[in-house]
């Protein structure tokens, strides 16, 4: 039976949770990309249900079912915001799994609060980097520091690189039903999720990968529309407790596109790996 509730963050805001499965079992925390709502991931539920986990899915601030605020519209608060979920529920042992700029909140919780309630993590199709430079070539698609100001100041652009006609009917039908694509182009988004999005693309996370303490996973879509497969190979490089894995025949939102895949191997990793302490 799935459940609706809220948890009450610590600058009081209620954010919507979604809750299912055995209060017995592993807590697996879910947390969407950018504009997409906590049921992107119903394609997971019955998957890591069946697995005996308990299945959490949380609407960030402004995302799903949880409300706008006039303020909060940065990493660093959509981090402290997972925190508060854990802290809140008093979850331990828990697995994070983030898609897109989830995963990348994902970090800014790690980075300000460390891992004490988290047993590992796992990155769907985000770079750690959206910026490239002579250092890193596995951001953006064309984003760099001769457009570092405005290339998302409208919303996310179309790079190009991969049609989204190539993904068929059948991979086109799943996406529709799970997102409202419209939410992400130029000239429908509010003044705060711009604001977000310019923070989000500015940031660099590797540092905090690199000194992670727990077990990693970076999942990569091989076509995905926003930057090359090859930052997960990459992000995994930065620390030893990290692995990586591409799958075929999809892109950026892979738990939509390929949920067998995705389910298939994730939960091969959630069931293989151990928390190590540094």
């Amino acid at each position: 039976m799935t459940t609706m509730t809220t948890t009450t963050t610590s600058d009081g805001v209620e954010l919507n949770v979604i809750d299912k499965g055995s209060l017995r079992g592993r807590p697996v925390v879910f947390v969407a990309g950018f504009t997409a709502p906590a049921t992107s991931w119903s394609p997971q539920v019955r998957a890591f249900e069946e697995a005996d986990h308990r299945v959490l899915a949380l609407d960030r601030r402004g995302h799903g079912n949880s409300p706008a605020t006039e303020d909060g519209h940065t990493m660093a608060r959509h981090g402290a915001d997972i925190h508060d979920l854990l802290e809140d529920w008093d979850l331990q042992d828990v697995s994070l799994v983030g898609a897109s700029m989830g995963g990348n909140a994902i970090w800014a919780m790690v980075d300000q609060f460390g891992t004490d309630r988290v047993r590992d993590i796992v990155i769907v199709d985000q770079t750690p980097r959206m910026l490239n430079d002579d250092d890193w070539d596995h951001g953006f698609y064309g984003y760099d520091e001769t457009n570092r100001d405005d290339l998302f100041a409208e919303g996310v652009p179309d790079p190009g690189v991969v049609s989204l006609t190539s993904k068929g009917p059948w991979r086109m039908a799943r996406l529709l039903r799970a997102l409202d694509l419209r939410r992400t182009v130029s000239g429908s988004l509010s003044e705060g999720e711009l604001a977000l999005l310019q923070d989000h693309a500015r940031a660099d996370w590797r540092d905090t990968i690199s000194n992670v303490d727990v077990p990693v996973l970076f999942v990569a879509g091989r076509d995905s529309e926003f930057w090359p497969w090859e930052h997960a190979q990459a992000a995994a490089g930065l620390h030893e407790l990290a692995t990586w894995g591409v799958i075929d025949k999809c892109g950026h939102a892979a738990n939509i596109e390929q949920p067998k895949a995705f389910n298939s191997g994730v939960l091969r990793f959630l069931a293989g790996s151990d928390t190590h302490r540094g």
